[in-house]
């Protein structure tokens, strides 16, 4: 089949170079705009885009589906089938029914489960211990739309949402060439939703991600996973930002406060509800990430103090 990619993040790479092996013929990738990044601020070619650049594959990057000339470019290409994976944007039904076959999203969850931007930050956060992938014909509707396939992965104890989405988007590569196999050859089945266990996974804010510390210690472990990397856990000392990675919740060590630390000599530990939890990563406000017991050094952490 004749296919135009839909997708912006690094995540949908792997799809990519699937598609790209497969026996279908890429005729074009639609991505974001370019959008300043760094210090400078200077514009930068999304991870989709620049893939598509370095073959010397057509990108379109509409502001949104709906502009007509994007319609008409799309038209013009005439493609069987447009495969999406985290596109970020909404398609317009006048879009959706340009192609033959239509668009079919690789979405990272068992929808219903998790419909939204950040299916898998919120498995994480949850703490579900199985998610997996779907893939299933774009409609208006916030992914709401026939299910070709799905596959199951289980979620690890120590898994941050980056490390899990990592694994699927890998794994999903392989379902969604599957589906446009199967609806090249005639054979694809795409089932309704369930009407039952719908949940919504809106994207994580920068709010979302403060730390807790008067929560039990594994909802406080999963918040920090289901924020790393993005948009990155924190929490506050002497009013000053720190990053948090990964921590892991311990037993058998003395009971602290919510929020108060004590250093030893191999690790730092930070009060929960429960029991404490040992600190990672840390990183202060422009600074480099470094180990909490090399923080914990330097900042001269005195008895009692807490993070809030």
């Amino acid at each position: 089949m004749r296919l135009i990619f839909a997708g912006t993040p690094e995540v949908a790479v792997p799809s990519l170079n699937a598609i790209a092996a497969s026996g279908h013929e890429l005729i074009a990738v639609v991505t974001r705009p370019d959008a300043p990044a760094g210090r400078g601020r200077r514009l930068v070619r999304s991870p989709a885009g620049a893939w598509a650049d370095e073959r010397g594959i057509e990108v379109l990057t509409p502001a949104k589906p709906r502009d007509p000339e994007f319609q008409e470019r799309l038209r013009a290409l005439a493609p069987d089938c447009v495969p999406v994976v985290a596109y970020g944007a909404l398609v317009p039904p006048s879009a959706l029914e340009i192609p033959k076959h239509g668009w079919v999203n690789l979405h990272f969850s068992l929808l219903p489960a998790w419909r939204g931007a950040a299916p898998v930050q919120h498995a994480v956060l949850h703490g579900d211990e199985v998610t997996g992938a779907s893939v299933f014909e774009l409609e208006a509707g916030l992914d709401t739309g026939p299910v070709f396939g799905t596959l199951t992965e289980q979620i690890r104890f120590n898994d941050t949402s980056g490390m899990l989405l990592e694994r699927l988007a890998v794994e999903g590569a392989g379902l969604l060439v599957a589906v446009l196999d199967a609806i090249e050859a005639g054979t694809a089945r795409a089932h309704p939703q369930p009407a039952d266990g719908i949940t919504f996974a809106p994207k994580l804010t920068v709010e979302d991600a403060r730390i807790r510390w008067d929560d039990p210690a594994f909802a406080v472990d999963r918040r920090i996973r289901a924020c790393t990397p993005a948009p990155g856990a924190w929490t506050t000392l002497r009013d000053e930002r720190l990053k948090l990675g990964p921590v892991r919740p311990v037993a058998n060590v003395p009971h602290l406060r919510p929020g108060e630390l004590l250093v030893e000599r191999k690790q730092v530990l930070a009060g929960t509800a429960t029991t404490p939890v040992i600190l990672g990563e840390v990183r202060a406000a422009g600074k480099k990430p470094m180990s909490a017991t090399d923080w914990a050094r330097g900042m001269r952490i005195e008895a009692g103090e807490k993070l809030s």
